[in-house]
């Protein structure tokens, strides 16, 4: 179910900031499919006025990886993208989180609601702090993958399992 506490309007100014790593590895872990971005879009803008879209990737330098980011493009996201990092012994690292939570205090000023999509826990701080500013802040993610944490905090939450048939992607095997 989702949590709703503070009322949409169609004319707040909304900022959207997705997590792109976490909703492919939800979508896949959880349900063995990939994420419908453009939908995602509509469902965390709700009809209100959209001021910008982001989604942060990590590259990985693959000719599906390039498919993916211009469907982004597409779909109506400004793109910001890093080099996955790859350290001795293996370990790979790619994640955003600074770089998400500095863009939504940046664009604070021009937005009336910040729409984090993602159920990473590590964003509660900026959530708090976008509040305190006075925005309203809500969170779009697959309820099963996100922290309990960052749900209490947001003031409206979406769960996407509430939305599958438009948010998911099924594989479909390529003749």
């Amino acid at each position: 179910m989702s949590k709703l506490s503070i009322p949409q309007r169609k004319n707040h100014r909304v900022g959207v900031f997705v997590d792109v790593q976490n909703m492919y590895h939800s979508a896949k872990n959880l349900h063995g499919a990939r994420v419908n971005f453009k939908e995602l879009l509509k469902i965390a803008v709700a009809e209100r006025e959209l001021v910008r879209a982001v989604a942060y990737v990590v590259k990985s330098d693959t000719e599906e990886e390039k498919a993916f980011f211009d469907a982004l493009e597409k779909a109506g996201y400004e793109l910001k993208s890093k080099d996955l990092q790859i350290f001795p012994g293996g370990m790979k690292k790619g994640d955003w989180d600074v770089g998400l939570a500095i863009d939504a205090i940046s664009l604070s000023r021009q937005l009336d609601v910040v729409v984090v999509v993602s159920g990473d826990g590590d964003f509660e701080p900026l959530v708090e702090y976008l509040k305190f500013s006075g925005l309203v802040v809500e969170a779009v993610s697959f309820r099963r993958s996100t922290s309990a944490k960052l749900v209490d905090v947001v003031n409206n939450f979406t769960d996407l399992e509430e939305h599958l048939g438009k948010v998911l992607l099924r594989s479909q095997k390529r003749h």
